[in-house]
C-alpha cells in the first residue's frame, strides 16, 4: 500500500477516527523507538506515592448493615 492510498483512506474518516489513527501512529513510533522492549520495573521506584493506612483491612462503615 502506498502512502497516497493510505492518505486518501484516512481523509474519508470522520475527525474522531482521524484522531484515533494519529494516536495509533504515535504508539507505533514510540514502540519502534523502544524496539518493542518492555523495561523491567524496579522495586521501590515509587516511594511515597502510595500510603497504606493502619486500618486498611477494617470493615467499612457502609457495609455494617450487611454484617
Amino acid at each position: 500500500m502506498t502512502a497516497s492510498i493510505l492518505y486518501s483512506k484516512i481523509n474519508t474518516l470522520p475527525p474522531f477516527l482521524i484522531k484515533e489513527v494519529d494516536n495509533f501512529v504515535e504508539l507505533l513510533k514510540a514502540k519502534q523507538e523502544n524496539n518493542g522492549k518492555i523495561t523491567e520495573r524496579k522495586f521501590g521506584c515509587a516511594p511515597g506515592m502510595f500510603v497504606m493506612h493502619d486500618d486498611f483491612d477494617e470493615p467499612l462503615e457502609d457495609f455494617k448493615e450487611y454484617m
